[in-house]
């Protein structure tokens, strides 16, 4: 037994000085330049990787999200500022400015210091090594986390429901996590499910799975609700785009055009509003 023992420790520095020798050194972040970020792993060794171009969409593109954009400006002031805020979840339907909208935040508070590094779903686990590097830097960062679903046993559910709420350790105070999902819960909620339901009295209690289920969800302090738009909301997003575009009026058989567009996609949202108004000023352009 001593002998295997021995054997296994010779392996594990072997492995260790192999790591060593293999491990690529990346450059650090252009923290200077830079305002956005991603988080990137290659054979085990992951690493902060500026965004060139990233998006700058401005809070003023955003239509018809009034009171989405005033609940998550202010948290996202009060973090800028130093004060206590909340981790935040956007749930709701697609192509409705959920990204956009943290996007848009990071252009209007860069100056003020904000911070933002995206995070993909399969690299969850990592957070905690990204917190580890950026702990200590006096800017304010936003863990963005897009388009989040998951299945009950998937490690990334487990180690953000860690990080947010549950580990010895706390987040450091100039880290928050803005994510945003399709889903509530983020994770698939099956009819199963609500079989150990059970009443007591007048209140019901949900059962072990469903408790398991909003137990990530309910992590987050802040909750934003997205909502499909209607008819005439979808025409004033169309408008503001066109304008962008140098489309000053929607004339009866624009206004008739975009919504055949938003039928033949079967969306009326803010992203179907963009893609209409750019197809349509870029055909006119071409034929003039």
């Amino acid at each position: 037994m001593d002998k295997l023992e021995q054997l296994y420790g010779r392996a594990e520095k072997l492995l260790d000085h192999l790591e060593r020798l293999l491990r690529v050194d990346y450059p650090e972040p252009d923290w200077q330049n830079s305002v956005a970020f991603r988080w990137r792993k290659k054979d085990n060794h992951g690493h902060i990787e500026s965004i060139r171009h990233p998006d700058r969409i401005p809070l003023e593109a955003l239509c018809c999200i009034e009171p989405q954009i005033a609940r998550i400006e202010q948290n996202t002031r009060q973090f800028v500022q130093g004060f206590s805020a909340n981790n935040v979840l956007l749930t709701g339907a697609r192509g409705t400015g959920k990204s956009s909208l943290i996007k848009a935040l990071l252009n209007k508070y860069a100056k003020s210091g904000l911070r933002l590094i995206e995070v993909e779903k399969h690299h969850l686990t990592d957070l905690h090594d990204i917190v580890e590097i950026i702990y200590q830097r006096s800017e304010r960062f936003i863990l963005f986390c897009d388009d989040l679903s998951f299945e009950s046993d998937d490690p990334g559910y487990k180690a953000l429901k860690v990080l947010l709420d549950g580990s010895l350790t706390t987040i450091s105070e100039n880290v928050l996590i803005y994510a945003t999902s399709n889903r509530r819960h983020m994770i698939p909620e099956y009819m199963r499910d609500n079989l150990a339901t059970h009443h007591s009295g007048e209140e019901i209690h949900p059962g072990e799975a469903v408790e398991e289920k909003i137990s990530l969800s309910e992590r987050f302090g802040l909750w934003i609700s997205f909502y499909s738009f209607d008819q005439e909301q979808y025409l004033i997003i169309v408008q503001y785009w066109l304008a962008f575009f140098g489309i000053a009026e929607i004339t009866p058989e624009i206004r008739q055009e975009s919504l055949q567009w938003a039928v033949e996609r079967g969306s009326r949202s803010g992203r179907v509003a963009w893609q209409f108004a750019r197809d349509f000023a870029g055909r006119q352009k071409s034929i003039n």
